[in-house]
């Protein structure tokens, strides 16, 4: 056996061709419940689906093309669930500021924050919105991910918005990884409609989802329900929108307060609720009853200098869902490192290193709704990563340390 690419392809009499390669001398952590370890293990891969995996032992195929890795570890490709990766600017400044003192609403009602954002966003054409974006990506990439969401949120135009979406749309042409978006008009108040936030979900968050939706650049739905942006009830008629139009949705969530902004999106089928450092732990009850994934954000946590943190035992003792995300954005959490993002879920959170893999694979699967990603199983995209590790959690134990070997999407190494 070689440890360099061995693959194996036929063509049948009606012009099709099946590729397959198959992996073996590998320790798989499969992720469909936990690590679900296979010690001698193997893999095989049809075109771009995995079509066998289980200990060398068992398996029937062509043993004689495998190619051996050498006892290394292989996981499914990681997803990033929750990012704001398309955006003009820095805030670079506003960190400063924060070290001497101002708290993360301060800034924002100085006209900082996400206003500040919106300003360079909207000043930027698509394509430069696109060229700053991909260096953040291929940080991702260049870390394992091979599945991101993307959100808008900086717009804060209908035209803008749509800008926002069209360029995460260009990024997953321009990359090999799955890119699906959410509708985040609902991100913040923009200055022209300052005190008006009514007409701001009226003639912006609402008319701008269905235009958007109906080109096609719309995977789900978010908003932001807190004090600095929209009430739970501004949110509502955004979802109800979103509902009407057969969207997904999500909610940023009781991160600086508890507005029951959570509750409400949980209620109406939220696929996830993110951050809530300030969720009730009775509320946690309504997560787990309507299978709403939490998504904690160890990022913005980190970079706020947060106290409150998310209610961990709770969600664990209501067995609730959780995944872990980058947030990565240019205020509150500048963070492009979804290994870093793991150990600090460990860290700051105290989450076992198998649920921050969880958290970055199989449920992270479930908080973007996608159904064969996340997991090393038959039928399953072959979206793969290959690690210098012995065990899973080496890659949340190491800080500021990359350990891949080999990223494979949909089949091909990439």
């Amino acid at each position: 056996m070689s440890i360099h690419n061995t693959v194996l392809t036929a063509t049948f009499k009606w012009g099709s061709i099946l590729t397959i390669r198959v992996f073996g001398n590998c320790r798989i952590a499969t992720m469909e419940t936990g690590y679900d370890l296979i010690e001698n293990g193997v893999v095989e891969i049809s075109n771009d689906v995995v079509s066998w995996v289980g200990a060398e032992e068992n398996y029937q195929g062509d043993k004689a093309n495998m190619e051996n890795l050498g006892g290394r570890l292989i996981t499914p490709g990681l997803i990033d669930c929750h990012t704001h990766l398309v955006f003009g600017g820095d805030r670079a400044r506003e960190f400063e500021m924060r070290l001497n003192g101002a708290s993360y609403e301060e800034i924002s009602k100085a006209g900082g924050g996400i206003v500040s954002t919106m300003k360079a966003t909207r000043s930027s054409s698509l394509d430069e919105l696109v060229e700053g974006a991909l260096p953040r990506l291929d940080a991702l990439i260049a870390e394992g991910v091979t599945t991101l969401e993307i959100k808008s949120g900086y717009g804060l135009t209908v035209d803008d918005e749509i800008k926002m979406l069209k360029a995460a749309r260009q990024l997953s042409k321009l990359r090999p990884v799955t890119i699906v978006t959410s509708w985040l008009a609902a991100h913040a108040v923009p200055p022209e409609f300052k005190g008006r936030e009514d007409d701001y979900i009226n003639e912006i968050a609402i008319p701008g989802l269905k235009m958007a939706n109906s080109e096609g650049l719309v995977d789900a739905v978010d908003g932001f329900c807190e004090g600095i942006a929209f009430n739970v009830e501004q949110i509502r008629r955004v979802f109800d929108t979103a509902i009407a139009l057969k969207l997904p949705i999500k909610l940023h969530a009781e991160q600086l307060s508890n507005l029951g902004g959570a509750v409400m999106a949980s209620e109406l089928g939220a696929l996830s609720v993110d951050h809530i450092e300030y969720l009730a732990s009775d509320d946690t009850k309504v997560l787990a009853k309507n299978d709403t994934v939490a998504v904690l954000l160890p990022g913005a946590f980190y970079t706020l200098r947060e106290t409150q943190f998310p209610p961990i035992l709770s969600l664990r003792d209501n067995s609730v869902k959780i995944a872990i995300a980058s947030d990565g954005n240019p205020g509150s959490s500048p963070l492009f490192s979804i290994l870093l993002t793991m150990n600090m879920a460990c860290t700051l959170f105290r989450l076992t290193p198998e649920e921050a893999l969880l958290g970055v694979t199989s449920v992270a699967s479930q908080a973007l709704g996608l159904k064969k990603v996340g997991i090393i199983k038959e039928g399953y995209y072959a979206d793969l990563n290959v690690w210098n590790c012995e065990h899973p959690a080496e890659l949340s134990y190491r800080i500021g340390f990359n350990s891949l070997f080999r990223r494979i999407y949909r089949g091909e190494d990439a």
